[in-house]
């Protein structure tokens, strides 16, 4: 389906349910596909660290994805997780999974060893011009051990690298300086600034962002649902 520029709304981290020998269990994953799209969630996010990415065989990532987009069925977006520790094979994933179906990916910087802000900035350049769809940036400090630097991410969204950003740092300020930095850029354009809070989604919505991308929304989608929407509505009492 085509992807919205920018996305917005609700994008659960869909959760990866196992098998106790760890297969994907994927009736399991379907019924909770279900309790999401009932909730009227925007857009659904595999691969992620909720979705167990890290643990999964390649085997396993193509068909996590395969279920969810063949289950949704076009209904909603689906991002998927192209999360590996270098750029070749960042891009093997990114060519399984949008095969599989996958409407935009989400990349993290390189990580294992250090890299150097230019070297973060060609690694997102080579994905998006190997990618058939667009691509996110995922700022995952905590398991990348880099930060992705506000003036970096809009230079990448100035250019059409990037399609939006999936903020996982916690760090609100430098959040706050890309969704305004965003707004303010003239050639930033359809750009979509997520936040990965759950606790903080009212206060991302209030400076501007765009929607979120919280991990209990596997639980209680409905009530994020009705989070974002008081929102836009501008209902803070509610």
């Amino acid at each position: 389906m085509t992807f919205p520029a920018p996305l917005t709304g609700v994008v659960p981290p869909v959760c990866t349910p196992l098998t106790p020998d760890r297969e994907v269990d994927v009736p399991s994953l379907t019924r909770l596909v279900d309790h999401l799209l009932e909730a009227g969630v925007d857009a659904l996010f595999v691969l992620g660290t909720s979705s167990e990415a890290a643990y999964l065989t390649d085997r396993q990532r193509r068909l996590v994805v395969e279920t969810v987009v063949g289950h949704v069925s076009g209904g909603v977006p689906v991002l998927a997780g192209a999360i590996d520790m270098t750029t070749p094979r960042v891009l093997d994933h990114v060519r399984y999974v949008t095969d599989a179906g996958a409407d935009a990916v989400v990349v993290t910087a390189p990580f294992y060893t250090p890299t150097h802000p230019a070297e973060i900035a060609r690694h997102y350049r080579l994905v998006a011009a190997r990618s058939p769809v667009p691509v996110l940036a995922y700022d995952l400090p905590v398991s990348v051990h880099s930060k992705l630097g506000a003036e970096l991410v809009l230079e990448l969204a100035a250019e059409g690298t990037l399609a939006g950003l999936k903020d996982s740092s916690g760090d609100l300020g430098g959040f706050r300086a890309v969704v305004t930095g965003a707004r303010a850029h003239p050639a930033v354009s359809g750009f979509s600034v997520l936040t990965g809070s759950e606790l903080l989604v009212d206060s991302a919505l209030a400076m501007g962002a765009d929607g979120a991308v919280p991990g209990l929304a596997n639980v209680d989608p409905a009530g994020y649902v009705r989070l974002d929407r008081l929102c836009r509505e501008g209902d803070w009492e509610g």
